[in-house]
């Protein structure tokens, strides 16, 4: 295992795309590791892969699981999997390259160089940074963020922003067996824990393009886990310090 810095990238079905992200995100400057959490793929994403691992054996990590099981699930499996080992800096990034793998270097230089604990690549800090979404997802997104930032009273412009580098006290300060959600609300759970102990969070702005390849999972059950998530999660932490 090579390198201190580790690139979560959780998939189902995403045979067209996993190769071109793993190879692009080898080839940036910066030494990455990439853990692949697959849910049991049906079009054989896991098995590219482990063939893929045959060329990269030392940067290169692949856990799959049963069934399907959720975002969150499967980012959590990745962050018990980082903790067990010697990474410093942990990444959330997507498959379908909505996330620009140069970003990376400027996630983990916020981190080192500005005291950040959580570096947000995000959509919103600098306008709207979005790229081939249709305009009522564009604005549900935007809305959703403004709607959280009032409710949690989180100064964080982009809340269900993926694309991340956590540094490991994060990780290991959070209870990551309460996370309570499984889809995008997760993202915000994440944020607003991060906060509530302490820790720095920082946005830089990023270029959120649309896949090209291969089929988005969300799903109208996400969004209303998010809207109501959020009101729970803000209540819940008014009565507990348990987080």
């Amino acid at each position: 295992m090579n390198g201190k810095r580790l690139v979560i990238i959780p998939t189902y079905n995403e045979i067209e795309n996993i190769e071109l992200i793993v190879r692009k995100i080898f080839s940036q400057q910066l030494e990455f590791c990439i853990l692949v959490v697959d849910d049991n793929s049906p079009d054989g994403t896991a098995d590219h892969v482990r063939l893929l691992q045959e060329e990269f054996p030392q940067n290169l990590f692949l856990e799959v699981r049963q069934e399907k099981a959720g975002l969150g699930t499967a980012y959590i499996h990745g962050f018990k999997w980082a903790l067990k080992r010697q990474f410093e800096y942990i990444f959330e990034m997507d498959a379908d390259f909505s996330h620009n793998p140069k970003d990376l270097q400027r996630l983990y230089q916020t981190c080192v160089e500005e005291d950040v604990d959580l570096a947000i690549g995000s959509r919103y800090v600098s306008g709207i940074n979005v790229i081939n979404w249709p305009l009522k997802r564009v604005l549900l997104s935007y809305m959703a963020s403004k709607y959280v930032k009032f409710i949690t009273g989180l100064d964080v412009n982009d809340a269900t922003a993926g694309f991340v580098c956590f540094r490991r006290e994060v990780l290991e300060k959070i209870n990551l067996d309460k996370i309570q959600f499984v889809g995008y609300a997760f993202q915000i759970e994440m944020k607003f824990k991060t906060k509530l102990l302490g820790f720095n969070l920082k946005e830089i702005p990023i270029i959120f393009t649309n896949r090209t390849r291969g089929t988005s999972k969300m799903s109208s059950g996400i969004f209303s886990e998010a809207f109501f998530g959020v009101i729970k999660m803000k209540l819940k932490s008014l009565f507990t310090k348990d987080i």
